[in-house]
């Protein structure tokens, strides 16, 4: 198996793993078992396991906001597609699997003790904050407001983790769109 492949079911298993269970509960030995890659490989890939943690939050942010995007843009309507990244957001709370957020979830286990993973998790924080903030200004509306909607999504992809509903989106969303209608 070459690196690129090895590297791949590696990733594919941790996200399954570290996601479904959590980090700190999955060995490297349990990582090698789910992905068929020798424990040998897996530490030539990634030589200590905040490197396959790092790695796979990586991977995991470029699917999600390009999923978030791609359905956002399906909205013709600049103002609506604010609105529409909490429907994007209700719908991924609703999916089965879904454990709250990936990025919160591993700052909450490894983000006191791992410089690396922090660093992962702000640059997704800030990464979708920036979208929030384009999203706005692309709708016309003050920027001031990014601020305010950033953590209304945030809210309710916490609550929405904690009690395994989408109604924390939908909550958010007529929050963000009555500020919205204040502007």
């Amino acid at each position: 198996m070459d690196s690129a492949t090895a590297r791949e079911r590696a990733l594919d298993a941790a996200e399954e793993l570290f996601y479904g269970r959590g980090i700190q509960s999955v060995g490297m030995d349990e990582l090698r078992g789910a992905s068929g890659v020798s424990l040998k490989r897996l530490y030539q890939l990634f030589p200590a396991k905040e490197q396959l943690v790092e790695a796979y939050l990586e991977r995991r942010d470029g699917r999600w906001r390009g999923r978030l995007a791609a359905h956002v843009e399906r909205e013709p309507d600049p103002a609506a597609r604010v609105l529409a990244v909490f429907d994007w957001l209700e719908g991924w709370f609703a999916e089965d699997g879904f454990r709250g957020c990936a990025w919160i979830n591993s700052y909450g286990e490894l983000g006191a003790t791992s410089d690396r993973v922090a660093e992962q998790v702000r640059r997704h924080k800030r990464a979708f904050r920036d979208y929030l903030g384009a999203l706005v200004a692309g709708a016309g509306l003050p920027g001031d407001l990014t601020g305010p909607l950033f953590l209304l999504a945030e809210g309710a992809m916490v609550t929405a983790g904690i009690t395994r509903s989408a109604q924390p989106a939908a909550e958010a969303r007529e929050a963000a769109r009555r500020l919205l209608e204040c502007r």
